[in-house]
């Protein structure tokens, strides 16, 4: 059963390939090669100079339980992205489409009742390591293999705090200097597998192997990113009543010395708009894409509500590819990009 379900879900994202793209003689842009979905929401004319008019996003594969994680890998031109529920990685490519990267990617027992047990978010380290936080194992690991040979074969970085295992470790970010912040939320726990911390924390680990708890006051952090000079970490907050994204000043050791909200999205919870704050990532220019009620939502350094790239669906995570072309979103059961100015 499990190989017929495979199979089907890649026979699925085929479907969605079509002729080469033409382009499109009102917007200027290549049309799109795939089924296109959503809108994007101009708040302020300043998306323009990030997202153009004309810009559709695009489904490039579907049929997931809830696709998480998204990294892009350069030297192969691929991305990886988590399914968390089935507890696997997949890769994708413009040329080759979808393919099976890694199964256990999370879990490794064989307990059959977790709810999230594969991996989530997804980063690679100064050596080129892929770095998974693995829900079903509560920890921080290392792939031990390369990316051209998979093979679900980890070292664990970091699985507790003051003797107490975490409680899923959900998204992380390394810094230039090999340092990995990451979130720990309660989202990976099942009834059998209880939750021993009695906060959800946001840590640094150190490059020598010591952990710092740098906040255990936000009730669901989720989503991380660092940015561009590497004195700012943002968080956003899954939490139906305080969906928020925060940003907090870093000194040079990777402590926190102060914190605020950077904007507030609780507003705008509801059923119209599907999500809550989630994955983030963080474009060159200083701007936020991030994960929230509608889709991914865009947001200025300084906080100001630039628009949605409206998915349509529970967005999780976002990331660009190496050069910025395009943002690849995980939507619900969906991979889907949308092409940057």
């Amino acid at each position: 059963m499990r190989k017929l379900s495979i199979y089907v879900l890649i026979l699925l994202a085929s479907s969605f390939a079509c002729s080469k793209p033409k382009v499109s003689t009102e917007s200027g842009m290549p049309e799109s090669t795939y089924k296109t979905v959503g809108s994007v929401e101009r708040l302020s004319s300043e998306i323009g100079s990030l997202i153009s008019q004309g810009a559709e996003i695009e489904v490039l594969a579907s049929g997931f339980e809830w696709s998480e994680g998204p990294l892009w890998i350069e030297d192969q031109n691929a991305l990886l992205f988590s399914d968390v529920p089935s507890n696997r990685i997949w890769k994708w490519t413009e040329n080759d489409s979808l393919s099976l990267f890694l199964e256990p990617s999370g879990y490794l027992g064989t307990e059959e009742n977790k709810k999230e047990p594969g991996s989530n978010g997804l980063a690679l380290d100064g050596q080129g390591n892929l770095v998974l936080c693995q829900h079903g194992e509560r920890r921080i690991a290392k792939m031990n293999s390369p990316l051209s040979i998979p093979k679900a074969d980890f070292t664990a970085l970091v699985s507790e705090f003051d003797g107490k295992r975490f409680n899923s470790p959900n998204d992380l970010v390394f810094n230039k200097e090999g340092q990995v912040f990451f979130t720990d939320p309660p989202y990976g726990l099942d009834d059998w597998n209880p939750k021993e911390l009695d906060f959800q924390g946001v840590y640094r680990l150190d490059v020598d192997g010591s952990l710092s708890l740098l906040l255990d006051s936000l009730s669901r952090p989720n989503g991380i990113g660092l940015s561009q000079d590497q004195k700012t970490l943002y968080i956003a907050q899954s939490d139906a009543l305080k969906a928020r994204y925060y940003a907090f000043e870093l000194d040079e050791d990777g402590d926190v010395l102060s914190g605020k909200v950077l904007l507030d999205a609780t507003a705008s919870v509801g059923e119209e708009l599907p999500g809550l704050p989630d994955g983030l990532t963080v474009h060159s220019s200083g701007t936020l894409f991030a994960s929230g009620p509608g889709g991914i939502w865009v947001i200025s350094s300084e906080g100001k509500h630039l628009g949605i790239i409206r998915t349509g669906q529970g967005t999780s995570n976002c990331a660009f590819d190496s050069d910025e072309s395009y943002l690849y979103m995980t939507a619900d059961a969906y991979l889907m990009r949308i092409r940057m100015d």
